[in-house]
Formats: C-alpha cells, sequence, structure tokens
C-alpha cells in the first residue's frame, strides 16, 4: 500500500531574529507542515520556544502546527497551545502518569495526538493508544538539541512500530538527524513522515526549496526499490 511522504520543516534549527520570514519561506518551499519543539528547561536541558511565539508566527503560514511537547506539567499547556493556533500535539509516552487523560484533553480541545518514542521506550507502548492517535513519531536523536548525528539503531523500532500500525491510518514519523542520505533509512523501515531542521534551514544559500525536493526525492526512490510491506 502506497503511503503519502510528508516533510516537516523544524524551527528549532532556523534563523530565531528572523522566524517568521523562516516559517512562511518553508511554507513556500513546499513544506507539509510546521515542526515546533517546546523544551522548557525540566525534561532536557534546554529551552526553546512556547505558546506565545507559536502565536505570533501562526499568521505566517495556513500550514498545520505540530507542536513537540516537553514541558511539564502538559496538562496546563494544552489550552494555551490550542489558543496559539496548533493543530497536533507531539508527547512522550512517559511525559506524565496519565497518559490517557493527557491524549482525552489535547482531544478535547479540538487537535490531534501524536506519540513520541525515544531509544529508551519501547515500541509496544503505543499499543494501548493507536485507536486515539494520528502520529508515532520515533525520535533518531536524542531529543532537547538539534544537529545530532542520525542513530541507525533506531531503525528496528522503526519497523516494529509499522507492524504494530498495520493498515491503521496512522502516520509514522521519524525525527533528528533526518538528510537526503539518512531519510531513505527509515523509509526502507517504514517511516512516511520526515521532520528536518538542519538538513533544510541550513542548507546552502538558504535553498529551502531544494532541500526540500531533495529529502522528498531521496525517499521516493528510496520506496521503488523496495517492495512495499505494508
Amino acid at each position: 500500500m502506497s503511503r503519502p511522504i510528508t516533510i516537516i520543516p523544524s524551527i528549532l534549527a532556523a534563523d530565531y531574529a528572523r522566524l517568521g520570514d523562516e516559517v512562511a519561506a518553508v511554507d513556500r518551499a513546499g513544506g507539509d507542515r510546521l515542526h515546533l519543539d517546546m523544551i522548557d528547561g525540566h525534561i532536557y536541558k534546554n529551552m526553546s520556544f512556547g505558546p506565545n511565539m507559536f502565536q505570533a508566527l501562526r499568521p505566517y503560514t495556513t500550514k498545520p502546527f505540530d507542536v513537540h511537547l516537553m514541558a511539564t506539567p502538559a496538562h496546563d499547556w494544552i489550552e494555551p497551545l490550542k489558543k496559539a493556533g496548533c493543530d497536533r500535539i507531539l508527547i512522550h509516552v512517559g511525559l506524565e502518569n496519565d497518559l490517557s487523560g493527557l491524549i482525552r484533553l489535547v482531544k478535547t480541545y479540538g487537535m490531534s495526538v501524536g506519540l513520541v518514542l525515544t531509544r529508551h521506550d519501547e515500541a509496544e507502548s503505543v499499543v494501548p493508544h493507536l485507536s486515539d492517535v494520528a502520529l508515532i513519531n520515533v525520535m533518531t536523536v536524542d531529543p532537547g538539541f538539534g544537529g545530532q548525528m542520525f542513530l541507525d539503531a533506531m531503525m528496528p523500532k522503526v519497523t516494529r512500530v509499522r507492524e504494530l500500525i498495520g493498515d491503521k491510518p496512522i502516520e509514522l514519523s521519524v525525527d533528528g538527524g533526518i538528510t537526503p542520505v539518512t531519510a531513505p533509512l527509515a523509509a526502507r523501515a517504514g517511516a512516511d513522515s520526515f521532520v528536518a531542521g538542519t538538513a533544510i534551514f541550513k542548507s546552502p544559500l538558504k535553498d529551502y526549496a531544494s532541500a526540500i525536493t531533495a529529502l522528498r526525492d531521496a525517499v521516493q526512490s528510496a520506496l521503488l526499490k523496495t517492495p512495499e510491506t505494508v
């Protein structure tokens, strides 16, 4: 079964002095959605953006906003993120004890949910929630910082998550170190959605359209050489 390919620029790698222009540029360049990392320094020792920034960026694109929520207490941030114009909230499976309740809260506000797996999380931890999520995101770096090297040891986990998804309408995303070299590895393992920051925003001459096209073409070429297993 053929699956659409989704390329999602991550603004963690963008030029912070001109974020609005950067968001508009990757929209025009063909990015399918925008990935917004929200890190408060508690879970990972870094700080990034929050709802006020997302709201300020909202007029620069009509593309959906995906928020990778790395802030606690997570329940307190759902309403502000909705008011900021966000569309999908990505939640680590171990972010809070009541994961099911957090998923229900996000959906109550009319946003969809993605689950995030780090290298320390078992693929099977998503099974109780498969009927409630739109996406599963397998981290291919350790979360919290951009510009890291791709962890190819995560590919068996991507394949296992693809098996668990089966024919359910759930995207399988990878995030971290995604380039035209690494994206095909993830595609062959079963991914259909690719979050990329450095490969796009640090591309030569800031040619975002060429960078996004290179990612998409690399994935498509890999899939043409790989028999469909799903």
